[in-house]
């Protein structure tokens, strides 16, 4: 299979839309990171989706829709989830709700859960995408299983270390701004829950919310949300992590006081290191050499890039 490369104009939108009708597979920008997309519906798409990335099947998909009206024809909201969709739609937030048994979600998209997760993305050529193709898309990252996720389309057309040739398309909208997969939360035991740290600070959420949220300890063997396999967002290298000097063949990644090769942020922002995390693991993954990483604080979206560079260094 060729991967063609898409330009997100009406005529590359409208050749994406007619891809997905057919059933194949398409990677879609978002604000985050390049999403694989496929028909939320259809469940040869989705089983697709699986097996290009070779994804483990009990690992749920996030469901992209274009608006809040589309997503409340998928999932329940009670107040507290319309108050967060209304806060941070479109936005880098995906909110695990309970399913409606009349969606037609395709069963391997929540995993056999009774919940789905859903979000509605801010990038323009995302929404475009999903009107042109009126109706819901399954989209995880568009990158082979556990490995560095792509915010630029070449990441994802690299045959060797992305899905080309493994499917059918890639909308080309350029880099991503956010860098880093969306935050999702949940509800456990009533309580709203942090399941993955993201694009969304959990601070601003918890404003909205007027309360704490909780964070439980995910399950790597059975996961009620996306992320949560303990060796995820991983190079071919070994990563070692709070590194305030390389040791003898180490490639470092600075910042903030720490000077590497590159830096996630010589001005120290946890929210530039977010947009350049996947960037610059790719481009020191090309290098070969063993990577160390130097310490970022855990505020705002500093969470985020810390949950992927734990996961990253985690064993394999």
């Amino acid at each position: 299979m060729k991967t063609r490369i898409l330009h997100p104009d009406p005529q590359g939108i409208a050749a994406a839309a007619a891809l997905l009708g057919q059933g194949a597979l398409v990677a879609m920008p978002t604000e985050t990171v390049y999403g694989l997309a496929g028909d939320a519906r259809d469940p040869r798409a989705v089983a697709a989706i699986y097996e290009a990335k070779g994804r483990p099947v009990f690992n749920p998909l996030i469901v992209h829709l274009p608006d809040l009206a589309a997503a409340e024809r998928i999932a329940l909201f009670d107040d507290q989830a319309l108050a967060l969709a209304r806060a941070f739609w479109p936005g880098a937030l995906t909110l695990v709700l309970p399913l409606r048994p009349e969606a037609g979600i395709a069963g391997l998209v929540t995993a056999g859960l009774d919940t789905v997760a859903i979000r509605v993305p801010a990038l323009a050529a995302a929404r475009d995408l999903l009107r042109a193709f009126g109706g819901p898309l399954a989209a995880p990252s568009a990158n082979p299983s556990g490995r560095i996720s792509p915010t630029a389309a070449a990441h994802v057309a690299d045959p060797e270390t992305g899905l080309g040739g493994r499917i059918a398309a890639v909308l080309d909208a350029g880099p991503c701004p956010v860098g880093v997969e969306s935050t999702i939360l949940g509800w456990v035991d009533g309580a709203p829950a942090l399941l993955r740290p993201g694009g969304i600070a959990a601070e601003a959420i918890e404003a909205v919310l007027g309360r704490p949220l909780s964070h439980p300890a995910p399950n790597p063997e059975a996961p009620n949300a996306p992320g949560q396999l303990t060796s995820h967002y991983a190079p071919r290298a070994q990563v070692r992590l709070d590194a305030v000097a390389a040791r003898p063949g180490e490639l470092l990644i600075g910042f903030g006081p720490v000077a590497g090769e590159m830096s996630l942020s010589e001005a120290g922002d946890p929210a530039e290191a977010a947009a350049r995390l996947f960037e610059l693991l790719h481009r020191a993954d090309a290098d070969g050499r063993p990577i160390a990483v130097a310490p970022v604080p855990e505020t705002g979206l500093g969470a985020a890039v810390n949950d992927r560079l734990r996961r990253a260094a985690a064993p394999r």
